[in-house]
């Protein structure tokens, strides 16, 4: 059960959808992305969201693997993105990772959303069209 509400937090985000992603998200949802820092509540949260869509509008989350302990789920796969859409012969913008992502879930919602990836190819793209 638990891993069908983290199956759908997905399908949110691949569709782009905040709205629904705000309804999943626990009032003190609490995501720490890659680098450590921490979005506390789900209006920042749906914020967050909403800025990232912008940054990266073909944003998409690839599950090959999925797993539940009672509320922990953990999800294995591949993140995947453009940056600012921006697509050229090169496809210098595009760029795909894998990803590990711990959700907790609290009654049917995300309390938790943390992801573990090596983002330092979108961070040395984003830095190369803002130089």
């Amino acid at each position: 059960m638990n891993s069908s509400i983290v199956k759908r937090f997905i399908t949110c985000i691949n569709v782009h959808d905040s709205d629904e992603l705000y309804a999943l998200m626990t009032d003190d949802h609490l995501f720490i992305d890659s680098q450590g820092n921490e979005i506390c509540g789900n209006k920042k949260a749906k914020q967050v969201w909403e800025a990232y869509f912008q940054l990266f509008p073909d944003y998409d989350i690839g599950i090959s693997e999925i797993y539940g302990f009672d509320n922990l789920i953990v999800a294995f796969g591949k993140a995947e993105g453009t940056y600012l859409h921006i697509k050229s012969e090169e496809n210098e913008n595009y760029w795909c990772l894998p990803i590990a992502i711990k959700a907790m879930v609290k009654d049917f919602k995300i309390q938790l959303w943390q992801v573990y990836a090596d983002t330092k190819i979108p961070y040395v793209i984003i830095n190369r069209k803002i130089s």
